[in-house]
């Protein structure tokens, strides 16, 4: 833009100024877009498709539930010749008398009468449960993992306790992003936010979040998520603060992809208002919502877990945090650094399509079970 040869008013620098400023701000959206959509085009790597039969048995119990089922189901369906789907409300021994699978998966599995996995186990059919939760409800896992021939668990800090126990098929598997659900916004994003968190009220995330309200929010930020009526200056940022929010995984993701940076805060192994988790199993390993992030193509600050690195690699493909403090510094810094805060999202992304997917977690428990 050609600068005028006279010397500018105070009102016409300002002018000038907002307009670069608007220039530099479109270029930079549209450049991010345009990076996004380039790589989120990219074709999955194919994997092998097993001629196997597998009853996959849905958690029944609703959302937030239901998207994990719908992950599951869609890579099953795309990594087996057949997939019988039903839930733990149904009589699976009857409908396995019928089907005859190689194989009965369950997800979650607390609500399934144990009498029918031991009955499924007589008549030769293997059994897998992949367990949501871990560590937070170990008091009622540790019930029922001895009665299936594999189980998979997403926290690293759980392999050990279940095999102690007896289990000896006890494996790893992270959650991921399912594709379907979890993907950036490669148009103008209709949510513009400089920060976003989104989970609930958990009372480590309240203390956490308490003493730095009046910095967090001299930003554009917005919190969504159930219970955060335990704020008690929750009012005072109106509608800032959506209280008892449940976003659908694609409202999720457009607002995760609309907003700079966004906020992933675990919930503590030890909360003796919502775990069960009598002997304080400590979380090493990454919330689902840590991938599900990544996946929408925008920079996640999360709170620095043991196990954090071997998903990706901090300050290249996502940021940690250890205290407060450093969370509000690297948010001031990466809200004033685009083209650093740029290239970790765009990281974070190739890295989720290469690694992270359901399929990926799909085909490893496929491997596992049937090599």
């Amino acid at each position: 833009m050609p600068i005028p040869p006279y010397p500018l008013t105070v009102a016409e620098e300002e002018k000038l100024r907002g307009r670069l400023t608007g220039f530099k701000g479109g270029y930079d959206e549209g450049y991010l877009r345009g990076r996004l959509a380039i790589l989120n085009g990219r074709v999955e790597e194919p994997l092998p498709v097993r001629n196997i039969h597998v009853m996959y048995v849905a958690s029944g119990k609703g959302y937030p539930y239901s998207p994990l089922d719908d992950a599951v189901l869609s890579s099953l369906q795309s990594l087996t010749t057949e997939v019988t789907v039903t839930d733990v409300r149904q009589n699976l021994v009857e409908l396995a008398a019928v089907k005859r699978p190689d194989l009965v998966l369950v997800l979650d599995g607390m609500d399934l009468p144990l009498d029918q996995i031991a009955t499924l186990r007589e008549s030769g059919i293997r059994t897998a449960i992949w367990l949501t939760d871990d560590p937070y409800y170990t008091d009622f896992t540790m019930k029922i993992v001895n009665h299936y021939d594999y189980v998979f668990t997403l926290e690293r800090n759980c392999i050990d306790f279940y095999k102690g126990l007896g289990c000896a098929e006890v494996h790893y598997l992270p959650f991921g992003a399912h594709r379907d659900h979890y993907r950036p916004t490669i148009t103008r994003s209709p949510v513009v936010r400089d920060v976003s968190f989104i989970g609930s009220a958990y009372w480590n995330r309240v203390d956490f979040f308490r003493p730095i309200m009046p910095e967090l929010m001299a930003f554009n930020t917005v919190i969504n998520g159930i219970w955060w009526d335990r704020l008690p200056e929750a009012p005072i940022y109106g509608d800032r603060i959506e209280i008892g929010k449940w976003m659908t995984p694609q409202e999720t993701a457009v607002t995760y992809s609309g907003s700079k940076i966004v906020i992933n805060l675990h919930r503590s192994h030890m909360d003796e208002v919502a775990n069960n988790n009598t002997l304080l199993i400590q979380a090493a390993s990454p919330n689902p919502r840590t991938f599900e992030i990544a996946a929408s193509g925008t920079l996640q600050l999360c709170d620095a877990r043991e196990d954090l690195g071997t998903f990706y690699k901090p300050g290249e493909e996502i940021e940690t945090f250890s205290n407060p403090q450093e969370m509000m510094d690297k948010i001031r810094f990466y809200l004033t650094h685009e083209e650093e805060r740029r290239a970790i999202a765009l990281r974070a992304l190739e890295r989720t399509l290469k690694d992270h997917t359901y399929n990926k977690r799909l085909n490893q428990l496929l491997t596992v079970i049937f090599g």
